[in-house]
């Protein structure tokens, strides 16, 4: 069928539909609903059998939904209705929520339902929530409404007719007077609720050292304690509020005073502020071989760290069980800003001298990475050298899993990895992703971005170079599923987040101990020299960082335009043409 997603914009919700209906064999067309004029003009020159509406900010235009089936995606239980489930959901610590399939009607998520699946509700920031349990559940219902809506015969069931559950009805947007918090009584528990339920957007509108700001990004801490209401610590890019029964840490913040106001790690945005406090450095505890030296002494203080019994903030850990070390990474959005790159490189080479001979690079749940931080370069005093700084710390860290000679390396995607992240995963010898995340390996949405990360080495080799140029220039975003048909993958493991960690793990360890480990070691070594004979990485990454000089600094300020709007969430004037097809000028109705 032909099927058009009509969405506000192509979020991780619309892309996971796009790849899963695309993979069933459906012409997948998709429009941004900028407007009533431009959503009809797209529905007559694409004339699609089915709409779906995977995400929107507005009602359907009625002079779709009369003439054309058109599904909404709303994630709510049945019954739910309003434009916050998942904020009110999560706030209010339901133990179970879902995703219904619904026709497009002229009552706001009030029309019949083609279907629905239920969750466990995890207590988890909204973002995480909504790319996981929710994309996970609305891939299900979606394709059945699908496949329903092909078959034939099946009569949705009116909103009316449904036996709902009480927690099913209409709510209303929730304001920032319902997410405010009482920092003197509220317990740890009840603020990690508001803050969860705010991630992502809008964020919880509070105050800090007398600046008003929206909380984001929040951690529980099961240790440290102080006066509810005060930040009585930070660490790294985080601090930590006190509440009435002990405290949690607060990520990232964004200050509306702020000369750029976006979302920046809360111990840069109140550094100043902070001098006075104490640092929280994470207790690490080291591995079974004795440090040499009083240098690696301290560096297996910092990062020898198995995970903490009791739960606190951490971006960085190392675990290690097996001859397999594992390397975490948990950046807010996937995003990987000069200093952490810097960090993890450093965290990276101490792996590397452990007595191991696999290491696994599992990045975070919600996100392996997307490469460079955006934010931070946006905020800079000077973005194109932040840009330059940025990219060459994401370079060094590629270069040296890619130099890696005594180690089996395996980079493991639990969670979702665009632009430059794709190519620095792909850095490792072995990169295994799991079912149902969404992979975009490719720039050029960002101003016609080059790319660096060795990607013009690691690519075509895995690909082909016709398909690598097919990758980059098409733009569209890929499945676990078509990653490994592609070659960009190596294998597509389990969906459930839990037990792909514990494939990888088998799968890591049994590499471990496979007595052709040392011949796979030495064929590694073998390939690289000859690969550095033919062209150095030096070759490779100068030129490549070249374009990137080009696209930072030069006369064409694409890329910085281009950032300035996906940082500040411009409004979408118009649908990339390569996500909408019917707007191809080749484009036909197929007879």
């Amino acid at each position: 069928m032909r099927i058009l997603l009509l969405c506000h914009s192509f979020n991780s919700l619309s892309q996971r539909l796009y790849c899963e209906l695309a993979e069933r064999g459906h012409q997948i067309s998709v429009e941004y609903d900028i407007s009533d004029a431009v959503s009809e003009e797209a529905v007559a020159l694409f004339r699609p059998h089915l709409i779906i509406a995977p995400y929107l900010r507005r009602a359907v235009p009625a002079s779709i939904w009369q003439a054309h089936t058109c599904f909404v995606v709303h994630p709510g239980i049945v019954g739910d209705q309003g434009p916050s489930a998942l904020d009110w959901a999560i706030q209010n610590s339901e133990p179970t929520w879902g995703v219904s399939v619904l026709q497009a009607t002229g009552e706001l998520d009030g029309g019949p339902i083609w279907a629905s699946e239920n969750f466990p509700l995890r207590a988890a920031r909204k973002s995480s929530v909504y790319r996981e349990e929710v994309g996970a559940a609305a891939s299900r219902a979606v394709l059945a409404a699908v496949e329903r809506f092909a078959e034939g015969g099946f009569t949705p069931c009116p909103l009316a007719e449904v036996v709902c559950s009480p927690r099913g009805s209409r709510r209303p947007l929730m304001r920032q007077s319902d997410r405010a918090i009482d920092w003197q009584t509220a317990t740890s528990a009840q603020v990690l609720a508001r803050l969860h339920a705010a991630d992502g957007f809008p964020g919880v509108a509070d105050e800090l050292f007398g600046r008003p700001c929206r909380l984001y990004d929040a951690w529980p801490e099961d240790t440290l304690r102080g006066p509810p209401g005060e930040v009585i610590a930070w660490r790294e890019t985080a601090i930590l509020r006190a509440t009435a029964d002990g405290a949690v840490w607060i990520g990232h913040v964004r200050c509306p005073d702020a000369a750029v106001p976006v979302k920046l790690p809360a111990a840069q945005v109140f550094g100043e502020e902070l001098a006075a406090l104490p640092e929280a450095p994470f207790v690490a505890a080291a591995h079974g071989s004795a440090a040499s030296t009083p240098d690696a002494a301290a560096e297996d203080a910092q990062w020898a760290g198995l995970t903490p019994a009791g739960r606190t903030w951490q971006d960085i850990c190392y675990e290690e069980a097996d001859a397999v070390g594992c390397l975490h990474f948990n950046f807010y959005n996937g995003a990987m800003s000069t200093r952490q790159c810097r960090r993890l490189l450093a965290a990276y080479a101490w792996a590397c001298r452990r007595p191991t001979r696999v290491i696994v690079l599992f990045g975070g749940r919600d996100f392996w990475s997307n490469g460079i931080h955006l934010q931070q370069i946006e905020a800079a005093d000077s973005p194109a050298d932040e840009s330059w700084a940025n990219i060459n710390a994401l370079d060094d860290l590629a270069e040296a899993i890619l130099r890696s000679e005594n180690h089996l390396t395996i980079a493991a995607l639990q969670g979702n990895c665009a632009a430059g992240g794709c190519f620095l995963a792909r850095a490792a010898d072995l990169v295994w992703g799991r079912a149902g995340i969404v992979l975009n390996p490719h720039y050029r949405n960002m101003g016609n971005l080059y790319g660096s990360e060795f990607w013009t080495y690691v690519l075509p080799r895995r690909v082909g170079s016709e398909a690598a140029r097919a990758m980059l220039h098409e733009r569209r975003p890929m499945s676990s599923a078509a990653g490994v048909a592609s070659g960009f993958l190596d294998a597509s493991l389990s969906a459930d987040a839990p037990t792909f960690r514990q494939a990888v793990m088998r799968r890591a360890a049994a590499a471990a101990a496979h007595p052709e480990l040392p011949r796979r070691l030495q064929e590694k070594r073998a390939r690289r020299q000859a690969d550095e004979a033919r062209k150095p990485l030096a070759a490779y990454r100068a030129e490549e960082l070249a374009e990137m000089q080009r696209n930072f600094y030069g006369f064409d300020p694409s890329y910085h335009v281009a950032r300035y709007h996906f940082v500040f969430q411009a409004p979408h004037s118009w649908t990339p043409r390569h996500l909408a097809v019917h707007r191809d000028l080749a484009w036909t109705v197929p007879q």
